[in-house]
Formats: structure tokens, C-alpha cells, sequence
């Protein structure tokens, strides 16, 4: 399952209602080109069963599935520093003058064009859900950056389309908090053996756990000092494990043993409508249950809940590549 491992989840405004038809005519206008030798950065949307001229949304189950694809070209900064510095050189020698710091800008511009089409090429391909009964957008994307560029695409394309990123009543590290303090996770969730804490204070401190008991006493007293959870790995309803973290984003996704199994209708060797039901399924399901966990969604435009305190015990008792394509 390599459909979703890092997720965003955004709520679409219900001002927004197109359909599938014109979802893909509006898509086309913005559909990926490679890039040309001397352009540094192509972006666009691509088929996202890879078949050349396919349709740009794919419908499986009524869940909406594009690809967003970016071509970006990289040049190793030393070579571009020595050709400068060589150019500047041969400038000095035959003039006699030492360029300054705007021609050496200007230098360093020309050559970047001059190297541009025997530069290495990357191709990252992101995956995208669109939920139109639930009203979610999910992008596959470990950072907040790479989700905007697609969101801003989608916003530039789809007329009316207006998205949030979801904000839940209790904020995610307070939740996370408690979880680890009480060792009562929500229920159909358990608590694995990652995690990341925090302090909040001038100094910075981080504790991490790997492959680590969180039931401890050590773990309590962390969070009782002040250290607040950014990351945590859980597992919901032994179908899916990932990890959480404060800023309500779903990181290293691992759909489980069976999950392929549950996907009436769909043979395994049918990867991209098999991953695609199974990911949509799962998450399908995951998410609201998550929310409802973290006392629900806010509603878009609301004003920020006053945080819940934060559970402490007694001293007593006492967080790929982001590609992933269809």
C-alpha cells in the first residue's frame, strides 16, 4: 500500500459543488508539461493511473483521485560557484577589473541557464483525494509547503473551490497528553512505542522514544515537567497504523495485514482501484473517528476553543518520500 503515507487533511467549503465532468475540463487547462531544457521547475496535474492522455480524475468508489506532478531540475551548487569564479577570472585577467557582486549575480544567472538542460532531473508525484460526499480534501504530502503548492494549484483551477485545514476542538498535543499520561488512548485506538516530547520553555529540550515502551513512569514525569507530545505512533482498530502530531497531520501511514482482504470486488492484481478503495476505506473511516477523538472539528471561521488543561498524574503515580503515486 504506497497510495497514502503522509496525509493533510483539509475540509472543503460547502460553497464549492462541481462535478466530475467539470472538475477534469478545468483540470486539463493546468495539465502537467515537462519542463523545457533551460526551465528550472514544471508543476501540473497528471493522469494518475500513468496512462499517457488519460483522464486527469479518477472515481473509484464515488472518491475522486488525481495525481499532482513536479519536474525540478538541480544543479550542484559547488559546480555553479566554480564556473563563476572561473568566468569572473577570465573577466579580471582580460580587463583587468574584478567583477562585482551584481555582475557576479548576473553570472551566476547565465551559467545556470548554460548548465540547465544537463542537470539531473527529479520527478515527485503527489497523491490527492477528493471526498465530495464528506467534503475532504486529503493530500499525500509530509509538509505543510508541498501541501499548499497543490491546494494553491487546486484553487487556481477549480472555480469556488475554497479549502481549511481541520482544527479540532481539543488541540492534538494536549490530547496526546492525556493519551500517554492515563495510558487510555480513544477507543479503537491503541498507543504504539513512538513518540516525540517537547519542552516549551527557553530550553528546547527534545526526549524521543523508538521501538520503546510509552507506559512508564519516565514518560508520565516528561509530561508532567512540561514536555509536550508533537508525535505519536497508534494503530486504529488494527487496520491502520501512523503516527500523529500537533499539527493534525497523519505521518507514515501503514495500511495492515487484511486490510487488502476486506475490498469486495477488487482482485489484487487491480493495484492502482485496489489501493485506492483500500486507502480511501481506511481512511475513510480513520479520520472522522480521529476527530471525534480529538472532541470534533471546529467549525470553518470559528474562533480557536480555549485549550483543555493539560492531564497530568501525580508525581505518585507518575515523530519519503512524500511521493507516492497511484
Amino acid at each position: 500500500m504506497s497510495v497514502f503515507k503522509n496525509v493533510i487533511v483539509y475540509r472543503i467549503e460547502s460553497t464549492w459543488s462541481q462535478t466530475l465532468t467539470d472538475v477534469e475540463q478545468r483540470l486539463d487547462a493546468f495539465r502537467f508539461v515537462p519542463c523545457s531544457p533551460s526551465q528550472e521547475k514544471a508543476a501540473g496535474w497528471a493522469e494518475p493511473r500513468g496512462e499517457d492522455h488519460g483522464p486527469l480524475v479518477e472515481s473509484v468508489g464515488g472518491q475522486w483521485l488525481l495525481e499532482y506532478m513536479i519536474e525540478s531540475k538541480t544543479l550542484p551548487g559547488s559546480v555553479v560557484r566554480r564556473k563563476v569564479e572561473e568566468r569572473a577570472a577570465q573577466i579580471e585577467a582580460t580587463t583587468g577589473r574584478k567583477p562585482g557582486k551584481k555582475e557576479k549575480k548576473e553570472l551566476k544567472e547565465d551559467i545556470t541557464q548554460e548548465l540547465l538542460p544537463l542537470a539531473f532531473t527529479r520527478h515527485v508525484r503527489i497523491a490527492v483525494w477528493i471526498d465530495p460526499a464528506a467534503r475532504r480534501l486529503v493530500v499525500n504530502a509530509s509538509n505543510a509547503a508541498r501541501a499548499d503548492e497543490v491546494v494553491t494549484s487546486l484553487v487556481k483551477a477549480l472555480e469556488g473551490f475554497a479549502v481549511a485545514q481541520i482544527n479540532t476542538q481539543v488541540e492534538p498535543a494536549v490530547a496526546m497528553s492525556d493519551w500517554l499520561s492515563t495510558q487510555e488512548p480513544p477507543a479503537g485506538f491503541t498507543i504504539d512505542r513512538e513518540c516525540e516530547l517537547k519542552a516549551t520553555d527557553e530550553s528546547k529540550a527534545v526526549v524521543r522514544y523508538a521501538k520503546h515502551p510509552l507506559d512508564i513512569e519516565e514518560v508520565r514525569q516528561h509530561i508532567a515537567d512540561g514536555k509536550r507530545p508533537t508525535r505519536l505512533a497508534m494503530t486504529w482498530d488494527d487496520r491502520v497504523s501512523f503516527e500523529l502530531t500537533e499539527g493534525m497531520q497523519l505521518r507514515k501511514i501503514v495500511f495492515l495485514e487484511g486490510t487488502l482482504d476486506d475490498a469486495p470486488g477488487l482482485a489484487k492484481e487491480d493495484n492502482f482501484d485496489a489501493d485506492a478503495a483500500i486507502a480511501t476505506g481506511e481512511l475513510g473511516q480513520l479520520v472522522p473517528e480521529l476527530i471525534e477523538a480529538l472532541g470534533g472539528e471546529m467549525k470553518l471561521g470559528a474562533a480557536p476553543a480555549e485549550p483543555a488543561p493539560k492531564a497530568t498524574a501525580p508525581a505518585s503515580e507518575e515523530l519519503a518520500d512524500e511521493s507516492a503515486p497511484f
